[in-house]
């Protein structure tokens, strides 16, 4: 069975808050996006993220489905980390979930996955449609299977995949992140973490809809900036509370 989904061509770098890696970085005075490139030379690429996607400027294709390993399953030991820039959310049990299908070859082995946010509902996702920014971004980050780990992923151009998913408001409460909300008191100083009261599903957290989808190829959104994501931006949103936003 084949699946449609919107693959995109242009590569428009966009200016916005920027979280992941933990790497020696900030977003003000010298140690701001401006200054990434002078210490990390590739954040200067041609291919980087996060992006504005024209929905006028992406080309419809069909590509196999994707298959989701894992994300119906009951996770334990599911930890919650301050890692000084976002919520990180980590699996340290085997086996990891893992994607495989659309424009991957290969099976993705989940790694980690965490949010971006703005200080206020009118912006924070990192990429965009047509301009418009959302409250919130989540990243689940997948590393190709046959690398064994993410620090040898980054080395090669299809390293990683990145489940992009945005977030927009409701007024009606999403029980499944009752445990992530709750988690979040105890990890409001950098490097805290904790693990979640109660097993956790991958798919309870996710939209219905997960076979549009906007693909292109970029990279990290902080340094290294490696280009080396795929990328697979789902076009229906996670919706939220204000509060639990």
């Amino acid at each position: 069975m084949k699946i449609m989904v919107f693959m995109l061509f242009a590569l428009a770098l966009m200016q916005a808050p920027r979280i992941t890696y933990g790497e020696d970085f900030g977003y003000d005075g010298n140690t701001g996006p401006t200054f990434w490139s002078e210490r990390y030379r590739e954040c200067a690429g041609k291919h980087q993220s996060p992006i504005n996607i024209n929905v006028l400027h992406v080309k419809q294709v069909t590509l196999p489905d994707i298959t989701f390993i894992g994300f119906d399953d009951s996770i334990d030991n599911v930890h919650v980390t301050n890692n000084g820039h976002t919520v990180l959310i980590e699996v340290r049990n085997e086996p990891h979930p893992r994607v495989r299908g659309g424009p991957l070859e290969g099976d993705y082995v989940f790694s980690q996955m965490h949010f971006h946010w703005g200080d206020n509902d009118t912006f924070g996702s990192e990429d965009k449609i047509n301009h418009r920014s959302f409250p919130m971004e989540l990243h689940m980050v997948f590393f190709k299977e046959e690398y064994k780990s993410v620090s040898e992923a980054v080395k090669h151009q299809d390293g990683l995949t990145v489940l992009a998913f945005f977030y927009e408001l409701d007024r009606h409460f999403h029980p499944a992140y009752d445990d992530i909300t709750s988690a979040l008191t105890n990890v409001t100083e950098p490097y805290t973490s904790v693990v979640m009261s109660h097993p956790f599903s991958f798919l309870n957290i996710l939209p219905y809809d997960l076979k549009r989808y906007f693909t292109y190829r970029g990279s990290l959104t902080t340094p290294p900036c490696s280009e080396v994501v795929i990328w697979l931006d789902f076009e229906q949103p996670i919706r939220l509370t204000h509060e639990q936003v």
